[in-house]
């Protein structure tokens, strides 16, 4: 029987000259990206085993506080003002509805609540409501996230002192493919950004979208600068367009859907111990091809029946899949005595 020898991170890594061996060069994420692809399933599980019980999915909710009529181009975005979608810009939410909305995550199972609004970054007077809805929403017991777009250190430090647990503040692509997307924030606002929330003490949330027309070294260079982050999110969310009509990124052509478990399964490996985040395009996504995520290291999902301004899985539809894998989302029951595998490691 043919065995595949144990991972060798540094290995992979001798593409680095010249770089600590703490860091990815985008050769070395490429290099993993061209693994067989069963090999590279079987090496994302040894590192997912690792450090997270395998059969065990944390589940978030999100809601779009503030939708449309953003300023930002970024080119897959039905919320951007330069793009006629038939989307309706909205004034901010109340206190009440996003408690409301809270709750109801609480009771489908969602352990963390997350909060979005389309701005370009947040004014003076924004701050003073979504520190409310931080508060309110801990105080039901659940965890916090927050993506209002830029921040600068005192809006983080407030977003801090209010309790937010996690920022989202997405790197989208790779450095060199970003100005074929977005031309309105640059790549270093957007890391400016996640310098202000981590020096104010926040959990970073931060990934990407996949299927925009990039290469595949262009696919490797976002992950090679979220791995390289010091240190790299707690939280990764890999995105897979939703072709908006209306928008730029309309008509891309769409990611083979292996490629898409390949991104999932690098991410793992490069950033053993965040959470690796099935997010945007679950909708388009059927059963098979979720399973292989799973497979592939992803523990954390969206949960609810919107995201932001796309559709996503009904959590009937997904608790029945769960069933059907033997997934429990997190912190919902302990592991069944009795369902051990003889000679399974942990």
């Amino acid at each position: 029987m043919t065995t595949v020898a144990p991972i060798s991170l540094s290995s992979l890594r001798r593409a680095n000259v010249g770089v600590p061996e703490t860091r990815w060069s985008v050769a070395a994420v490429e290099a993993l990206y061209e693994l067989p692809f069963m090999d590279l399933l079987f090496r994302a599980q040894q590192v997912h085993r690792a450090h997270f019980d395998p059969n065990e999915v944390q589940l978030s909710t999100l809601l779009s506080i503030k939708t449309g009529g953003c300023a930002e181009d970024c080119g897959y975005c039905p919320q951007s003002a330069h793009f006629d979608t038939g989307l309706e810009a909205s004034k901010i939410m109340s206190l009440d509805e996003v408690l409301e909305a809270a709750r109801a995550a609480k009771e489908q199972g969602a352990t963390r609540f997350c909060m979005g609004a389309a701005w370009r970054s947040p004014k003076e007077r924004d701050m003073e409501r979504v520190v409310a809805m931080i508060e309110g929403v801990r105080e039901l017991g659940l965890e916090t996230c927050m993506t209002l777009g830029m921040l600068d250190g005192e809006q983080a430090r407030q977003l801090k002192d209010a309790g937010l647990d996690y920022y989202n503040h997405n790197l989208d692509t790779s450095p060199d493919y970003y100005g074929h997307v977005i031309s309105t924030r640059t790549y270093q606002d957007r890391l400016d950004t996640l310098a202000s929330v981590r020096q104010a003490g926040i959990n970073v949330c931060c990934g990407g979208i996949v299927g925009m027309g990039e290469t595949r070294t262009q696919r490797a260079g976002l992950i090679a600068q979220l791995a390289n982050l010091d240190p790299y999110p707690e939280s990764v969310p890999i995105n897979h367009l939703v072709a908006v009509p209306g928008t730029p990124l309309a008509d891309a052509e769409p990611i083979d859907p292996f490629e898409f478990v390949r991104t999932i399964a690098v991410a793992r490996i490069t950033m053993p111990t965040t959470m690796v985040r099935l997010s945007a395009g679950r909708e388009q996504m059927d059963d098979a091809l979720q399973t292989l995520c799973f497979a592939a290291g992803a523990n954390s999902i969206f949960y609810g029946d919107r995201l932001l301004t796309t559709t996503n899985p009904q959590a009937q539809r997904d608790r029945r899949l769960f069933e059907r894998l033997g997934l429990k989302p997190q912190g919902e029951r302990p592991a069944v005595k009795g369902t051990e595998v003889p000679g399974a490691e942990a």
